[in-house]
C-alpha cells in the first residue's frame, strides 16, 4: 500500500492530537442537590453542560444538611440548592470552606399556608404558627410574618432576626420552630405554617395559589452554586455556571414551575 503524502500524514496526526486534546479536556463532576425542584433543574442543566464538554452526575439528597460537608470533603465537586445566608451559616457552624461561584440561580419564595383560615388577619388569639428552625430561614420567616402584620420586630433587624427580636405580638401567637421538612406535615396541627417553596411544592402545595402570605423577590434568598474554595478557579466551574444560567434552563424553569420557582438571570 503506498505511503500517504506528507501533508495527509500531518493532517492525520493533527486530527489525532485534537481528538486527544478534546478527551483530555472533558470533565466529569458530581453535583449535589436536594430532591424536588433543584434536582429537576439540575437534570435540565446536564445536556446543556454536556454540549460544552462537561459531564454532570446529579446526586440527590433527601437531607440537604449533608450536601455542604460532602462538597467540602470532596465527595461532591459542586452543589446547587441553597441561598447565601444558609451557606454562610454552614461555613460558620461547621467550619467549612465553601464559596459561591454562580449566584442568582433560582428563588424559591417562602410563603405561609393555613388549613384553618383564608386570610392572615383572621389568625385567632394564641394561634400556633410553625416556622423553620434553622437560623438562616427562621429569621426569614419572622420577616415574612412581620410583612403580614402578625408581629413586629426590632427596628432595623434584617434576616438574622430571632424570636428575641419580637417587640410586638398583639395576638399572642405561639411560634413553633421545627425541622423544615416537617413544616408541610404540620399544617393539620397548627393554625399557620411558613414553608419554603422547595418543600411546599414537594408536598403538593402551590405557593402562588395556595398560600395566604408570600414574600417578595428578595435577592438575598436567590440560590447559588457552591464549591470548595480550592476549586473556585477550575475551568469546569465557569462551564457549570454558564450552563445553569442558560436560555434553555431558564425556559425549563419558567415552563415547569409556572412562577413558583423564579430564575434569577
Amino acid at each position: 500500500m503506498p505511503a500517504l503524502p506528507t501533508f495527509l500524514r500531518a493532517l492525520s496526526v493533527a486530527s489525532l492530537l485534537l481528538a486527544s486534546s478534546a478527551l483530555a479536556q472533558a470533565e466529569k463532576i458530581r453535583f449535589g442537590v436536594t430532591a424536588g425542584p433543584h434536582a429537576q433543574i439540575a437534570e435540565a442543566v446536564v445536556p446543556v453542560a454536556k454540549a460544552k464538554g462537561l459531564d454532570i452526575e446529579v446526586v440527590e439528597f433527601s437531607d440537604g444538611a449533608l450536601i455542604d460537608p460532602a462538597t467540602n470533603d470532596g465527595d461532591l465537586d459542586a452543589n446547587g440548592f441553597q441561598h447565601t445566608p444558609y451557606l454562610n451559616q454552614q461555613n460558620t457552624d461547621r467550619g467549612l470552606n465553601l464559596v459561591a461561584v454562580g449566584e442568582r440561580t433560582v428563588l424559591l419564595p417562602m410563603a405561609g399556608y393555613s388549613k384553618k383560615v383564608t386570610k392572615i388577619e383572621d389568625l385567632p388569639e394564641g394561634a400556633q404558627v410553625s416556622i423553620p428552625n434553622d437560623p438562616s430561614n427562621l429569621g426569614r420567616a419572622l420577616k415574612l410574618l412581620e410583612k403580614g402584620g402578625v408581629l413586629k420586630l426590632t427596628p432595623g433587624v434584617t434576616f438574622n432576626a430571632t424570636e428575641l427580636d419580637i417587640t410586638e405580638n398583639p395576638k399572642n401567637i405561639k411560634i413553633i420552630p421545627m425541622e423544615t421538612a416537617q413544616l408541610a406535615r404540620s399544617l393539620e396541627d397548627v393554625d399557620f405554617s411558613v414553608i419554603t417553596s422547595h418543600f411546599a411544592l414537594s408536598a403538593g402545595l402551590n405557593p402562588k395559589k395556595d398560600s395566604i402570605l408570600i414574600e417578595d423577590e428578595l435577592s438575598e434568598y436567590f440560590c447559588l452554586l457552591a464549591v470548595a474554595e480550592k476549586n473556585k478557579d477550575a475551568p469546569w466551574v465557569k462551564t457549570l455556571a454558564e450552563s445553569y444560567h442558560s436560555p434553555e434552563v431558564k425556559a425549563f424553569v419558567e415552563k415547569t414551575f409556572a412562577g413558583n420557582v423564579i430564575p434569577g438571570w
